[in-house]
């Protein structure tokens, strides 16, 4: 198995013309995306970005109902197939209508409706980037950025085959993000 040192690039694939069985190649407690056939590893996020995911999983949560069919599935983590590509995005919700039932299974296959990714300085050239094209290319709806160093959120709609920024909002903001319609309190989501 190959060691990972700190000085590796952070670009730099873990492995290029991986399969899926790779995955199980990785560090525990990293995080394993296979992307236009390379593998890319990357280790936990950081305690302030996980804290912020979470914070904003919660304030969602109210969505997660599976008796209503305006109702949503959020995922924390979730592994997805965009065609060729394995992707792990931080949050992902699929509206109700579309996964009336949740499948049992490791990887899902459906796209979803609405994923948000955390960044960090590791990850962000890959989740601004390719991953972008990929969840519009699949018609993601709806791309939330969460940068928890600018204490921002930015709000992205699907607009044929690309995005185009709807809002974002920073720091103490109370507001509703497309496509959820209550009320987000910010502030809570940056607080250390």
């Amino acid at each position: 198995m190959e060691v990972l040192h700190s000085k590796r690039a952070v670009d730099d694939p873990f492995k290029k013309n991986a399969k899926y069985d790779d995955l199980y190649s990785i560090p525990d407690g990293w995080v394993g995306e296979i992307i236009d056939g390379d593998l890319y590893a990357f280790p936990r996020p950081r305690v302030i970005h996980s804290l912020a995911i979470g914070r904003l999983h919660g304030q969602l949560f109210r969505y997660d109902d599976d008796d209503s069919p305006d109702g949503w599935v959020l995922l924390i983590e979730p592994e997805v197939r965009f065609g060729k590509n394995i992707l792990v995005p931080d949050l992902a919700g699929w509206r109700r209508t579309r996964m009336p039932e949740i499948p049992d299974v490791v990887t899902l296959k459906l796209a979803p409706d609405w994923v948000c990714e955390g960044l960090s300085p590791s990850t962000a050239w890959l989740d601004r980037g390719r991953k972008r094209e990929i969840y519009a290319k699949h018609g993601v709806g709806h791309l939330w950025f969460a940068d928890p160093n600018l204490k921002e959120l930015e709000i992205f709609v699907l607009d044929g085959k690309s995005y185009r920024l709807a809002k974002t909002a920073s720091k103490s903001t109370r507001t509703a993000l497309v496509p959820f319609d209550h009320v987000i309190d910010l502030a809570k989501l940056w607080k250390r």
